[in-house]
């Protein structure tokens, strides 16, 4: 992908910053240096260039190596309209005070980055504490640099909540509100635990996966419901629980919010609560955005981050999504035109090692395809949970032939 990249003048225009280390290969540098381009466009700014050094580690002091960093300085000497830098790693606060000390702009990274659009994104009471949390947790160690911005009181992106404070505001003061809005989460989060104990014992499905691939879509298609989806990032920061029934079968559907790579502590320990639904699930659907090139590594990631949250194991269904992507062209038998994206076929999909081990189904959560296959692999292993709950429960379970016939509701 080219580092100069079509600009939209209205918009704040930023370059990206990134080192290569050893093991890390240039095309999947690229893929985080496209991640971080995507982070940044969703929060309102446009990438107009790339920086990427090689180096066995990063620079401690800056970063990137000084040479580098002069290089970039020489840039924003050409092209003054770039008002930011951002770093695809979380820099420490003395790299981050050295290189804006050089750069002259506002300098972020990808923690402050993904704070901003949480910010952005936050909706309702609990997740604009859990992000105002995760931003005081942030700014603490950072507060001398923080405030030389904030007596300029500037504007753009990573300067918003906490970032608009007063300068009186001082590390003691920041911990008295960090204690404050943890001791608030506690109470919301005995609220939401009342809330869930309420909904009864229906068997439990939450929806998790990589940010921007589908999990919302796929709730709506489910539920008949309208939750709020957009091809960004972090489009769902608050959890949504949803009735469904499939068939003759009921069950509580819970969208969490998505996951990503090098995802901030602060957050994973903010979002704890909100990722109560996912501790609490009895099957997890895991939705993976089968048209992205690096949805491997995706799923390493979230399986990790899950890990992370609760390391039981739970039964879980691998759903490739977005098979729309592919044009499912029928080969001749004699083609020897090799499989590529624009011309594999959903069965030959079906035959590659996704789909073996763990039950997976491939669909397109927006044009419902192969949509009653998954739903059918979705009532069975629902319905295995359910059985061991309630095995009394008769009317649940209607003789074989009539189940094929059992009205969905949908």
């Amino acid at each position: 992908m080219s580092d100069l990249i079509s600009t939209d003048t209205d918009l704040e225009k930023v370059i990206l910053v990134a080192v290569r280390t050893p093991g890390l290969s240039e095309s999947l540098v690229n893929e985080y240096l496209d991640e971080l381009a995507f982070l940044a466009e969703t929060a309102g700014a446009v990438p107009v260039r790339r920086f990427v050094q090689s180096l066995t580690m990063a620079d401690n002091r800056t970063y990137v190596g000084s040479g580098k960093l002069q290089e970039i300085l020489e840039y924003l000497k050409v092209h003054e309209d770039v008002s930011g830098v951002i770093f695809d790693d979380e820099l420490s606060p003395s790299q981050l005070k050295n290189i804006e000390a050089t750069l002259k702009r506002r300098v972020l990274d990808r923690t402050n980055l993904i704070l901003d659009i949480f910010a952005r994104r936050a909706r309702t009471a609990h997740a604009k504490t859990q992000v105002e949390l995760a931003q005081y947790q942030y700014l603490l160690p950072r507060l001398t640099r923080m405030w030389t911005h904030l007596e300029r009181q500037r504007g753009g992106i990573g300067m918003r909540g906490p970032g608009e404070k007063e300068i009186e505001t001082d590390r003691r003061i920041i911990r008295d509100i960090i204690s404050k809005l943890k001791n608030d989460l506690v109470k919301i989060d005995r609220q939401m635990a009342t809330q869930r104990k309420n909904r009864g014992k229906l068997v439990r499905v939450a929806l998790v996966g990589y940010t921007n691939v589908g999990k919302s879509t796929l709730m709506n298609a489910l539920s008949k419901s309208e939750v709020f989806a957009e091809n960004k990032l972090f489009a769902t920061l608050d959890t949504t629980v949803r009735k469904v029934v499939i068939g003759n079968l009921p069950f509580l559907l819970a969208d969490t919010v998505g996951f990503i790579r090098k995802l901030p502590h602060h957050l994973v320990e903010s979002f704890k609560s909100t990722l109560d639904e996912v501790r609490e699930a009895d099957l997890l659907l895991h939705i993976v955005d089968i048209s992205h090139p690096g949805f491997e590594q995706q799923i390493d990631v979230v399986n990790e981050t899950l890990h992370e949250i609760d390391d039981r194991e739970k039964p879980s269904i691998l759903v490739f999504n977005k098979v729309d992507a592919f044009s499912h062209i029928e080969k001749e038998a004699d083609d020897l035109t090799p499989s590529t994206r624009a011309n594999v076929s959903l069965e030959e999909l079906k035959q590659t090692w996704m789909a073996r081990g763990t039950p997976s189904i491939f669909i397109s959560a927006l044009e419902k395809t192969n949509f009653e296959e998954f739903r059918d692999t979705l009532y069975h292993e629902v319905m295995k949970i359910h059985v061991t709950r309630f095995p009394y429960n008769d009317f649940l379970y209607p003789d074989a032939e009539d189940m094929d016939d059992a009205e969905d509701d949908f």
